[in-house]
Order: structure tokens, then sequence, then C-alpha cells
């Protein structure tokens, strides 16, 4: 069972087949996303285990794996560090994201069946609800999965791990700017006008939707 998948079903569930060194880092990885752990803390290991309520073992597996993703900073002699949030690295960020999204949305344009659409029409309404609860967690969970969702509808397993890796590193951008009812409505917006693109069987428009999409992202970043 691949990561992904495990994301998409709930705690208890996923304990059922993931190995602890996955559950660690998994449930790590939220916290550094949804900022639970804030950009430029150092963190404890014990702390961590405490929290997590995890061994010493599956805890440092999963700061080498955050480390080489980018989420974590490992410091000699310091201990390990939560990755600050920079400006500079936002705007590189996007820039990967402009054509790996684009490339993922266009793959999926020419997969995509009415499962799939309906699929994805049910995971944005309920990204609307959560913004509507101002339940930014969830929002954040559902629009990852969204995003799984149309990675897993390209079929590139290669482009769905990098995608995997930047979507977890943008979020933690993103939940900066989602204090912002009005950007909570324009992602809703965009993300149906992806799926709109997507049944239409337009690949330009499928591809004009994606970029409005992540533009959107970086006016907001920079509104902040």
């Amino acid at each position: 069972m691949n990561e992904s998948a495990g994301e998409n079903v709930n705690p208890i569930e996923r304990k059922k087949y993931l190995s602890l060194n996955e559950q660690a880092y998994l449930a790590f990885r939220h916290r550094l996303i949804t900022l639970r752990y804030k950009p430029g803390d150092y963190l404890n290991t014990a702390q961590v285990m405490d929290d997590l309520e995890m061994g010493r073992t599956p805890i440092n597996q999963a700061i080498h794996r955050l480390a080489t993703e980018g989420l974590l900073q490992i410091i000699p002699r310091k201990g390990v560090m939560v990755a600050p949030l920079s400006i500079d690295d936002a705007l590189e960020l996007i820039e990967v994201r402009l054509v790996n999204e684009t490339l993922c949305a266009q793959l999926a344009s020419q997969k995509v069946n009415k499962a799939h659409l309906n699929q994805l029409r049910e995971l944005n309404q309920q990204i609307a609800f959560a913004g509507g609860s101002r339940n930014r967690e969830q929002m954040m969970l559902l629009d990852r999965e969204f995003h799984q969702v149309l990675a897993d509808i390209a079929g590139n397993r290669r482009l769905a791990d990098i995608l995997s890796v930047i979507h977890a590193q943008a979020q933690r951008f993103w939940a900066t700017t989602l204090s912002s009812v009005s950007h909570m409505d324009e992602v809703i917006a965009e993300h149906n006008e992806i799926i709109a693109a997507l049944a239409s069987g337009d690949i330009q428009r499928v591809t004009a939707a994606t970029r409005a999409h992540i533009d959107s992202f970086k006016r907001a970043l920079l509104s902040t």
C-alpha cells in the first residue's frame, strides 16, 4: 500500500496496514504541513515521541525522510529544526508547481471519466463545507486529497511522487493564507473550474484553469 492510499482513510483504518515507520512519517508530516510545529522551531525528539505516542526508531526514520523532503533541517550539534518559510522558497516552489501540476492536469484530461469527475466534485463540496466551518486543518487535508486524486487520474507514478513532495511543501505556505475567507472561496471556485475543464475535454482550458489556480496561490501568499 503506498503512502497516498494511507492518507485517504481514517487513522484507525490506516494503522491496519501501514508500518510504524510510515505511521510516524505521516503523523509527523501532518503536524509540519498544518504548522502545528512552527517554521524555525527546534524539535526535541523525546517531545515528538511523546506527542505522536511512538518510539524513537520510527521517529528518527521519519526525521531523516522529512529532511530529504525539505520539511525539516538536521543541524549538527543542535538537533532538528522545522524548515523556515521564506518568500524566495515560495516563489521557486510556485515555478515548480506550474510545470508539474500543469503536466498532471494535461495527463488527467486524457484519462478522466465520469466516476473521477464525481469524486472530484464530492471532494470539493467537502472542502467548501470545511471552509464554511472555518476548519482550516480539514480543508487542507481534503485539498491534499483533491490533488492526489488528480495525480492518480494522470496515472504517472513518478510524477505523483514528485507532486506529493511539492504539495507538502506548498501547503505550509498555503496554511498562512487560509485566514482569508475570500481566498478559501477562490480555491473552491478554482477547483470547480478545473473539474469543468476536465469534463469539457479541452486541454487548453485544463491548462489555463490549473495555471490560474497556482497564480491565485501566489497572489494570496504575496498579500499576507
